[in-house]
């Protein structure tokens, strides 16, 4: 799809430059919003805050002032990030119409830098799937097929960057939530290294693996916004530092470098059309000088089941605060507070997110802890030792990022199983903590395939840098 949208550095220059206004790009977004409406992308328009805010920038610009890296460059969030100016829900019934008292850092750090947000993005509620039609409120088209899903959780972003509502968007990835819509609507979706973007003022999903990412239209433009988000809080203890937030692609040449091919991912449940490009893929990199070798991880078929176990104990924990008493939906009938915690929660959460509480609770509770939740530990640590190893022996990794193209609406709505198995090649990176990106593959009029390329810890620049030189050749 031809984009109207210029690259990122491109609009601010011309913001700051004064070639354009931040207020015509907000109206051009919100007008695109508007006309695309029926893909339902999204829960809420910051209509009267980003014209405010525009408004302000060009006041400043006309002054002589420089309003900041992404001047008048409007955004879209997930709307399970807090924000000024609208609800956050979380796509949920239980927080509908919940103002948040403040914003989430990574919003104030876009903001500090002239970006404007203009509308809040849906998912599945809390984070849970991988299609966004656990959305309480609405399902979420895929921007190539009406009939076809987005992804998830992040679906709503990846859609709406795609349908040109805003040059770029924000997601979090728990398990493949950012790759995984990326993947099946043709953009650009990156996990960085865990800790490395802080989650204050983000509705927590599971606190051990969730991250914040961008989904853009290009590699470059993932790099500027990086650069603006990354770096410690105080506000988020598991912030970490890195020597340099350099995240620009500067020249790179893949010839020399080391990737590898996961064993155990061949023959598995891949589809043709995915094989086939995947297989493409590798001969590129061949023909671009990599060297391309095999790496096995032994433990990798695990990784989905130690997911599905740790992922649901750390949601019925973080889910616990949503009771009636405090903040969001409480139903007025009760009489009780036993009544009202029990009648909130019941009518309040969506099936996906029962079904997780209850998983959660009971790999937690007595009994059963030591069976499950400990063993799942456990062999989460095996699967770093092995991820240690293998980047031992290659500079990058590479997969597809999902088994398969985009599926239809529906399709998978009454078979779990089958809908978290969605996720199998991508929780591998979420459960180590390393950062991973996907970038579309060039499949013609066909649908769109994601390429999936991780890296060590920490090294998200040397990433980004090797996804940035790869992409257009594929």
């Amino acid at each position: 799809m031809m984009s109207q949208w210029k690259d990122i550095d491109l609009i601010a220059n011309e913001v700051n430059s004064g070639k354009t206004t931040a207020l015509s790009l907000v109206e051009k977004s919100l007008a695109t919003i508007e006309d695309k409406s029926d893909y339902d992308a999204i829960i809420s328009v910051i209509k009267d805050r980003a014209i405010e805010r525009a408004k302000s920038i060009d006041a400043r610009i006309v002054k002589g002032e420089k309003v900041g890296r992404l001047a008048g460059v409007p955004f879209i969030a997930k709307d399970n990030m807090l924000t000024f100016g609208s609800a956050t829900t979380a796509a949920s019934n239980i927080l509908k119409g919940f103002v948040a008292p403040y914003q989430a850092t990574v919003i104030e750090r876009l903001e500090a830098e002239g970006a404007i947000c203009v509308a809040k993005a849906n998912l599945d509620a809390f984070a849970h799937g991988s299609s966004t039609e656990n959305s309480d409120f609405m399902v979420t088209k895929n921007p190539h097929n009406k009939k076809l899903v987005p992804g998830g959780s992040s679906g709503g972003s990846a859609a709406a960057v795609i349908l040109d509502m805003a040059p770029f968007a924000l997601g979090t990835d728990t398990g493949g939530s950012i790759r995984l819509p990326a993947s099946f609507c043709g953009a650009v979706g990156f996990k960085p290294t865990y800790g490395l973007v802080s989650r204050n003022g983000v509705i927590a999903m599971a606190s051990s693996t969730d991250v914040i990412g961008p989904i853009t239209k290009n590699v470059r433009d993932t790099a500027i916004v990086m650069e603006v988000i990354a770096g410690q809080d105080t506000l988020d203890s598991t912030t970490i530092k890195l020597d340099s937030y350099d995240f620009i692609p500067d020249k790179y040449s893949l010839k020399g470098k080391t990737i590898g091919v996961v064993k155990e991912f061949e023959g598995s449940d891949i589809s043709k059309p995915v094989q086939t490009k995947f297989g493409q893929t590798i001969e590129t990199l061949k023909s671009l000088g990599a060297n391309v070798i095999e790496v096995s991880f032994p433990l990798i078929e695990y990784s989905l089941a130690c997911y599905y176990i740790i992922a649901p104990a750390e949601i019925s924990s973080n889910l616990s605060r949503y009771d009636g008493t405090r903040y969001g939906f409480s139903d007025s009938k009760a009489t009780t507070l036993e009544e009202s915690y029990n009648k909130t929660r019941s009518l309040g959460f969506g099936r996906e997110a029962k079904r997780r509480i209850m998983l959660g609770t009971y790999v937690l509770s007595s009994g059963y802890y030591d069976a499950y939740y400990n063993q799942a530990q456990k062999l989460r640590t095996k699967l770093i030792e092995e991820y240690n190893q293998a980047f031992k022996k290659c500079d990058f990794i590479i997969t597809p990022t999902a088994p398969d193209v985009a599926f239809a609406i529906g399709e998978n709505v009454d078979d779990s199983m089958k809908m978290y198995l969605t996720d199998v090649l991508t929780v591998g990176a979420s459960l180590v903590g390393i950062p991973a990106i996907s970038i579309p593959a060039n499949v013609g009029n066909s649908l769109p395939i994601g390429i999936q390329i991780m890296a060590d810890q920490k090294h998200d620049a040397d990433l980004i840098n090797f996804a940035n030189a790869l992409e257009g050749s594929i």
